[in-house]
Order: C-alpha cells, then structure tokens, then sequence
C-alpha cells in the first residue's frame, strides 16, 4: 500500500496561466549571443548565450573564453530598460479583466486568464470554430480579434495532438488562452518592437517550463491533464531547473539523493538530480521534505509545496498587480573596494541613486493637498538591507565565494522628507544607517574588505492611504475635507434675538465671530485645549468647587473626578 506521504498530491485544472518572457528589441542581434555588462560583470545574458556555456554574474574574461563571439551591451544605467519593462507590463495589465498581472523582474510576466477565457467558452459555437472571435471586452462584443479554434496555436506539448476535441473542455480553454497569448506577443512586437516566448497551461510552474521549450519568438501550450501525463513532463527536468526550487533547496535534495555532500555555491553548482529521481526515491516524500527543509525562516508546509511541484502542482496565485513594487534596490559591482573611503564614496553614490528611484517610484501628486505641486508617499519602505560580495584577497590562498552576506535594519524616518535635498539625504543615510550595517559585516572579513558587489535595498513596503483599494485604507484627511464641504449647506447657525439688551449687543460680534468658524477650525480648537480649559459655549451650573461651567449630562461624572482628588 502506499504511503501517504509518497501520496501524489490532487491536482486543478480549472485555471489558464500565461507566462510571458520579452526578448530583444534589436532584429541585427536576436540570432547573436547577447549579454548585458556592468563593469567586469556579465550581469545577464540571452538563451543564444546560454546555450553556449555563458551563464550570467560570471567574469567578462570568463564569459569571452567561453563564447569568443558574445556581444555585449552596456548595462550600467538600466532606467531604459525599466522603464520599457514597465510600458510593457501595463500593456499586458490594461488586457487583464481580474487584474492578475504579475511581473517578476524585467522581462517576466505572469497572467492569470482563466475569466477572460471562461467568458469566450461560453459564447463559443462549437458548429463553427473555425470562425470564431475572440472577445476582449465584455461591454463591446466588436472589440477583439478572430481566431480559428479547430487547432491550438502554436507549437504544443503532451501526449495530445493541437487538433482541438470539441468534447474536451479543457483543452478548448487551453486553445482559447493559446490564441489570446499569439495575439498579445504579435502586439507585442508590432506595437513596442519586442519578440516573446509564452508557456500557457494550468498552473505557473507548468506554464514557466513549458514557455521555455520553444524559444526564442515562439510559444508552447501543455496540453496534459492527467497525473501520468503531466509527471511525464516534469520527470526530466533537473531539481534546480524547477521554478520555487531555490539553490538552498537543491542543494539538500540532491545531497539527500546522492548521499552526497556538495559544497558548491550558487554559481557553480550544477545539478545532476531529476525530478524522476527524487519524486521515486524512497528517502524523498513530503514529510521527508518538511523535515529536510525546515529551519530557522523556512516557510511552514514547505515540504507539501515542494512535492507538489515535483508532481507539476502548483496552487500559487498569480498575484494582482500594484503600482507599488515590493523593493527596491540599487547594486554596483567592482574590481575591489579595499579602503573606507572608496567604500564611503561608493555607498554616497548608491544612495543617490536609491533615492531619486525611491521619489520616482513611491511618489505621486497629492490631488487634495491645498499647496500646488504637493505630493505624497504611496508606499514608505520599513526596511533597509546591505548586501556584499568580497573576496579574499589575491595570495591568500582562500577560494572565491560568490554568494552574498547582508545585514538589515528600520528604514531612517528622515528619508520620507521629500522637502530635503537628495545628496544631502544621502550623506545623512550613508553615516546614519549603511555604515554602521557594514560594521556588523567587517567582524566577518578579518583580512580587510575586497568588495566585488555593493548593494542597496529597501524592502517591506507598507502602503499608504489612498482612494482606491490599494491604498491601506482611506485617506482620512481627504475624508473629513469632504465631509466638511458636504456638511455646509445643512449647517445650523443660531441668529441673534430682537429684544437682547445693549449688553448682549456688544457681545454679538463675539458670538458671530463663533458661529461663522468652520468645522475644520473648531477640530483645530478643540484639540489645543489642556486639560484646565473651560469649555466653550458650555451651558449649566457653575461648580461649587472649582467654579467652572458644568453641563447638566455631566455634573455627576465632575463631583465624583473632586471626590477622587480628595
């Protein structure tokens, strides 16, 4: 009988994920191996230079050894491709009906279209596939694209042929998120100038492997439904080639496989494990894996997710899309930082550039501010993180590490003050807050630092008030000055009586002066009282005691606040 813990996990097919990756924009180069360099760094590189051997972070000398013919590209100002990536993200979005657009990195996307497919399902005619329409929007059924349903666009994986099987809802769902993925990428490229790959299936980890199987400029569509069939699509695939396995993940996996120790770090380990070859192996079962990968961090049920993924499960959502980006950060590598003030020099430099993106970012017009030009935090970072790369030093004989050691701390307040200056902010976070982070990192390089990489992060966004359902909550100022001005016909003034004496005449501008003051203002007075004040305008018995006006609802609760005093 079999275990429940070597139990395949239940599957779902009721979503339709597109995944998508943007490719080069220049045709001359689309065949060549491409990278990006940022100083003596390959920062990334394309599939023609992967193929080849090259991977990312490696030497520029190294990568040239290997691929004589890579051409390279200046990658030290990366805001074109920032900002091109996000012009292409909110294309994709604007085509979302749930909002499920997800963006991870530069170049990767994820689209949930499960609704948008569903709605042109059930307006298909099944008699006519061939002459079907797909429909972009729900309020104007002459907006969208025709298509024929009878095959699945594009290339195809699984045991089934792209001959759609009118019968089988599912693969006429796939078909359906197969046209809408061959028409977005060919906007893509018409409109921006960009050539995609795209993986359409069920689920992430499935679309994100199956994207990869016809590139560049291509899409695939998996079409396998049942257990067998899908595991026969994973089972090849090597351990550390499965999206959410991470290199710690792999590590112990294929240790706990091979039963043995690898100590190779994250850009030299290679993984020689299969996903068949862990998902059979008698050692490996989700409580094995819980056990295995727990620790100090480890996320609670990581061994049932990782299963699942072994298995082609993966109930991850794709999450909806914000214009507020979960981080952010600035990194530099160089050659060797070795003194405090090249390193004091370099972190200044940074931090103008963390700065000024922080203000472009996470800063927007202020709409109801009563000072023209005003503008507002949407998201203000919590935390702060310092990352760094330092090797030993050439002759002393330790081997190089390529992995990074960082240190976090609370985010400085003074660096929301949009009214300072940006160097002057970024001499304040440098001596106020990254310093004393990198003093908690020199305990850890007793030879002196030789720093290859540098960089800077602020992360856990907490998202500030706003309007709309982003924003954590309503923006109460906003609120009450709209309550104010909506309030303002209704106001009750009191008018001044005909038979009141000379006295009472004199006293009248007083008492007009009080009745004309907004609400605004008396909030604004009645949070500057003390606690000795009078209360204005209160009406009732003067205290025995104090002497002080007493409102009749509240002469009881006053005696007994002199009783306690006695």
């Amino acid at each position: 009988m079999e275990s429940s813990s070597k139990r395949p996990p239940k599957r779902k097919e009721d979503r339709i994920i597109l995944q998508f990756v943007i490719e080069n924009k220049h045709p001359h180069l689309r065949s060549k191996p491409l990278g990006v360099r940022q100083k003596n760094i390959l920062a990334t590189c394309n599939y023609n230079a992967r193929a080849k051997g090259v991977k990312k972070l490696m030497l520029i000398t190294e990568a040239k050894k290997i691929c004589p013919e890579l051409v390279l590209m200046d990658g030290e100002d990366l805001s074109p491709f920032r900002d091109m990536s996000k012009t292409l993200y909110g294309f994709l979005k604007s085509h979302s009906w749930n909002g499920k657009v997800e963006r991870l990195g530069f170049d990767e996307v994820f689209m949930d279209v499960t609704d948008i497919v569903d709605y042109n399902f059930s307006c298909l005619t099944k008699a006519a596939l061939a002459r079907s329409f797909f429909q972009l929007s729900k309020a104007d059924p002459e907006i969208g694209f025709p298509c024929d349903l009878t095959a699945v666009a594009g290339p195809v994986l699984g045991p089934h042929s792209p001959t759609v099987d009118v019968e089988n809802t599912l693969m006429l769902r796939l078909a359906l998120g197969s046209h809408l993925a061959m028409y977005l990428r060919s906007k893509i490229e018409t409109d921006f100038g960009y050539t995609s790959t795209c993986g359409i299936a069920t689920n992430k980890v499935l679309s994100k492997l199956s994207g990869g199987k016809h590139k560049p400029r291509n899409q695939t569509t998996l079409l396998a439904w049942a257990d067998e069939d899908v595991m026969d699509f994973m089972d090849p695939h090597s351990i550390r080639n499965v999206p959410g396995v991470g290199f710690k993940m792999a590590h112990l996996i294929e240790s706990a496989v091979t039963g043995v120790e690898n100590d190779s770090d994250s850009h030299t380990f290679k993984s020689v494990v299969t996903v068949k070859e862990a998902r059979l192996h008698p050692d490996i079962s989700t409580a094995a894996l819980e056990k295995l990968l727990a620790g100090p961090g480890a996320e609670r049920g990581v061994g049932a997710r990782i299963w699942g993924l072994l298995h082609g499960v993966d109930a991850t959502e794709v999450k909806e899309g914000t214009e507020i980006p979960s981080q952010l950060s600035i990194e530099d590598t160089y050659k060797g930082l070795e003194t405090m003030a090249q390193i004091t020099e370099e972190l200044f430099k940074l931090s103008c550039s963390l700065v000024r993106r922080m203000r472009i970012d996470l800063v927007s017009p202020d709409a109801n501010a009563d000072e023209p030009l005003a503008q507002r935090w949407i998201a203000r970072p919590r935390t702060l993180r310092l990352s760094i790369r330092s090797w030993p030093k050439p002759g002393s004989g330790k081997e190089r590490s390529f992995n990074r050691v960082s240190r976090s701390a609370p985010l400085p307040s003074f660096i929301f003050d949009l009214k300072a200056g940006i160097e002057e902010m970024s001499e304040r976070l440098v001596s106020e807050a990254l310093l004393p982070l990198l003093r908690r990192l020199s305990s850890e390089k007793g030879s002196g630092w030789n720093l290859q990489l540098v960089n800077i992060c602020v992360a856990n966004m907490a998202a500030g008030a706003a309007e709309d359902k982003h924003g954590a909550g309503r923006d109460i100022a906003n609120m009450f000055k709209k309550q104010d001005e909506v309030l303002r016909p209704w106001r009750v003034t009191e008018q001044p009586r005909e038979d009141e004496s000379q006295e009472g005449e004199e006293q009248q501008p007083q008492q007009q002066q009080w009745q004309q003051v907004s609400t605004s203002e008396m909030d604004d007075d009645f949070d500057g009282l003390d606690a000795d004040a009078s209360w204005g305008g209160a009406t009732g018995d003067l205290c025995s005691i104090c002497g002080l006006p007493i409102p009749t609802f509240a002469a009881a609760a006053h005696f007994r606040y002199h009783e306690m005093n006695e």
